[in-house]
């Protein structure tokens, strides 16, 4: 790097140099010599006024992501939320929660597949067997009898892309698209994979497109109500929304992924007694030492909370 220093003193320095007197006789050799002035460092260079913006670890797409995330609330106010609550407030709520019922238990298989591909045969059992009951005492998956307390079988979310955590494949970069919202590269790639299983294994009706946008749009609007107030809870009193809906989804990623991990055995551990990873680290990097715990995210009914906001040093 440029010694700024020195370059500023050389233009001064070759001035002195050629204006000096010629060297006086020995006899004035021990004459005193006047003091030369003190040194004085050239100043720092200046900042660039265009500096780099600072971006989160594991948010390397963070200036893409809040332009995607300004265009979701523009969406979402205009017509993505009116449509949730219009769809809340026409269709009952026995007939709302039957069909969400039926289409998550059209997930069990891919559950079930994923218990298999990761090694746990007993969360498997309770997957197949999940699917059994709700499919014929639950009439289809209309009714949800398998989580009642006497079966005590309740819905288990996994898929690809907790399989590939598992298997050690790193998340990636966070990213949020308008119509997927929060996710990461893995589970981007795990998604798009799980839903091609249905339709080419079992055909009809599943690989109809009828079918896939119809469901789509049902399954979207029904999970936009469900989580209306929570959202505002979370996003309206927050100095920074983007950044609060990636801490939290984040921190609910990692909680998923290691209850998988740690199967039955994570159940028993009271909420309050688990580890808490960093919400931005990759929860698929297991093993060596153990990383600091992160504070837990503030309950999402208190709006002035800020799951991003970092805690203040002591």
């Amino acid at each position: 790097m440029l010694d700024v220093a020195a370059f500023a003193a050389s233009p001064a320095q070759s001035a002195a140099e050629a204006s000096a007197p010629p060297e006086q006789p020995a006899q004035d050799a021990a004459a005193p010599t006047p003091a030369e002035p003190p040194k004085v460092a050239a100043p720092p260079p200046a900042p660039e006024a265009h500096t780099a913006r600072h971006h989160v670890r594991g948010d390397s797409l963070e200036g893409f992501n809040r332009a995607m995330f300004g265009t979701w609330q523009a969406l979402d106010k205009a017509a993505y939320r009116p449509a949730a609550m219009a769809y809340k407030n026409v269709v009952p709520k026995p007939l709302r929660s039957g069909i969400r019922h039926i289409l998550s238990n059209f997930t069990e298989p891919l559950v079930f597949l994923n218990f298999i591909l990761q090694a746990k045969p007993r969360s498997a059992s309770k997957t197949l067997a999940r699917f059994v009951i709700n499919s014929t005492l639950g009439v289809g998956g209309a009714f949800d009898v398998a989580a009642r307390d006497k079966i005590n079988l309740p819905h288990r979310e996994n898929g690809f892309g907790t399989t590939l955590a598992l298997y050690g494949v790193g998340s990636g970069p966070y990213i949020f698209l308008p119509f997927v919202g929060p996710s990461n590269f893995r589970d981007l790639l795990g998604g798009a994979s799980e839903g091609f299983v249905l339709p080419l294994a079992v055909g009809k009706p599943f690989n109809s497109l009828a079918y896939q946008i119809s469901t789509g749009a049902v399954s979207g609007l029904d999970r936009r109500a469900e989580s209306d107030d929570e959202l505002r809870a979370l996003l309206s009193g927050s100095v920074d929304p983007y950044a609060s809906l990636r801490a939290a989804w984040q921190q609910n990623r990692v909680g998923q992924i290691d209850a998988i991990r740690h199967g039955d055995k994570a159940e028993t551990v009271p909420e309050d007694q688990r580890e808490l990873d960093d919400p931005l680290a990759d929860p698929a990097q297991a093993g060596g030492a153990k990383p600091e715990a992160a504070p837990s995210v503030p309950e999402l009914s208190d709006p002035l909370a800020d799951p991003a906001t970092p805690p203040s040093q002591p």
